[in-house]
């Protein structure tokens, strides 16, 4: 089949959109630690809590995706409409229910996994705000992989630019002008993410014309279809940010001043830019295995895949390299502590295996779950996000007491062997079977 995007074409723009996006977490990092590292580390505590709620959303949009895809390399588009819509639907019922979950819950939440005192009121602030507007977490990336399904890629980097820049704007006039802190930074995060969906949503309209399409399947059928790719992905998603939780109670449990939690925060704020080029590889290898499965084109699939996994590898490892070696000249800018940021740079070392690891995993992951072979990667994840991530934590970072360092040469474990275990389930082939369309 001819491919409406080539891989370069469609991850350049995703690899842009997810630079932004990191660097709108950057950003937040930066003027928020003008508040103060208390400030930091509550944000990024709350931030990993509301992603443990709004998981609900990712069934949908990950299931749509190859849903889409696969009918679109299959010349069906008024089939990926009907997937649009039957994710609008659901999401946008699901994000009405946690919104109101995590406005009123706040507190309860937060205290019942033990966060640290001096962090728990900013915490709380920024949860209710952002977790209970969170039907916008909900749209957005059902509008996006509607236009990333189609090759469209620059229309969600456009929304995230300007989204990013509405949040600059009225993050500095929250923190600087209004003095409102932490609650000013989740207003203006609320704020982007309107203007990101009125974007996305327009887009979509103007661009792609899948309702003139006469193709269609019962609602039922395709419901199936989105549940057997997005459950099993959601499901990992959640495993995961659960075994977040108990490592971040670890850490917690490591100091009582929110020390490693903060540092933490601060090394994932930098280290996420190693892996942008590598995730969006993914994403984009993602669409393309859609297509090609679509369009029974398993070889071109297999070649495509094995090359993204290589690329994006070796490059979020260089990347993550530089960065560590580069760490005394840019830390001075979050915090004036020098053993935060001796600890930070510890941290990045290890992020350079990490990220190889995690690239390599999440490319090879995701080709498997667009192919319909979701359970395994989700078997896979449970076992070792436990056995090593949890685990190692507990053993190297309380047991032998290397602290934060400790949890990430545990996470860095856990990257690596389910990367090994990705790779070959890929080689095996079994993907081949396991397409939507018959």
């Amino acid at each position: 089949m001819k491919e409406p995007k080539t891989l370069k074409q469609l991850a350049i723009p995703i690899t842009l959109e997810t630079l932004c996006y990191m660097l709108a977490g950057m950003i937040d990092t930066l003027m928020l630690s003008s508040v103060g590292d208390e400030a930091v580390g509550a944000v990024g505590t709350a931030n990993t809590y509301i992603s443990m709620f709004v998981i609900m959303f990712s069934i949908i949009s990950n299931g749509a995706v190859a849903v889409m895809t696969q009918y679109i390399g299959a010349k069906k588009e008024g089939v990926a409409y009907q997937a649009r819509n039957l994710g609008l639907i659901f999401n946008g019922s699901v994000g009405i229910l946690l919104g109101f979950i995590l406005y009123y819950f706040a507190g309860n939440i937060l205290n019942s996994v033990g966060i640290a005192p001096n962090l728990s009121n900013y915490a709380v602030t920024y949860m209710k705000i952002v977790g209970g507007s969170c039907i916008l977490n909900a749209l957005i990336p059902i509008f996006s992989s509607y236009l990333r399904a189609f090759g469209h890629t620059k229309g969600p980097l456009i929304a995230t630019i300007i989204g990013n820049v509405v949040n600059l704007i009225f993050n500095s006039i929250s923190l600087y002008i209004l003095k409102w802190g932490v609650a000013g930074v989740a207003c203006a995060t609320v704020l982007s993410r309107v203007v990101n969906l009125a974007i996305v949503m327009i887009l979509g309209k103007m661009i792609i014309h899948a309702k003139e399409d006469p193709n269609r399947e019962k609602k039922r059928h395709i419901f199936n279809m989105i549940l057997k790719v997005g459950l099993p992905s959601a499901l990992e998603t959640m495993a995961y940010n659960i075994a977040m939780t108990f490592i971040i109670s670890f850490l917690n449990k490591m100091d009582n001043t929110g020390f490693y939690v903060t540092s933490r925060s601060y090394a994932t704020q930098i280290a996420n830019f190693s892996f942008c080029f590598g995730a969006a590889l993914a994403q984009a290898n993602a669409i393309q295995t859609g297509w090609r499965l679509g369009a029974g084109d398993y070889d071109k699939c297999d070649r495509g895949t094995r090359k993204a996994a290589l690329v994006g590898a070796v490059c979020a490892s260089v990347f993550e390299g530089v960065i560590a070696l580069s760490a005394p000249l840019y830390m001075p800018l979050f915090t004036n502590d020098p053993k935060m940021a001796l600890i930070v740079q510890q941290i990045l070392f290890v992020d350079i295996i990490l990220e190889f690891g995690r690239v390599t995993n999440l490319v090879y992951g995701q080709a498997l779950k667009t192919s319909g072979d979701g359970l395994f990667t989700l078997i896979i994840a449970v076992i070792f996000m436990y056995l090593c991530a949890v685990g190692g934590t507990y053993l190297l970072g309380i047991r032998l007491g290397l602290f934060v360092v400790g949890a990430h040469i545990a996470a860095a474990s856990d990257e690596i062997v389910r990367a090994i275990c990705m790779g070959l389930r890929w080689r095996q082939g079994k993907w081949r079977k396991k397409g939507l369309i018959k």
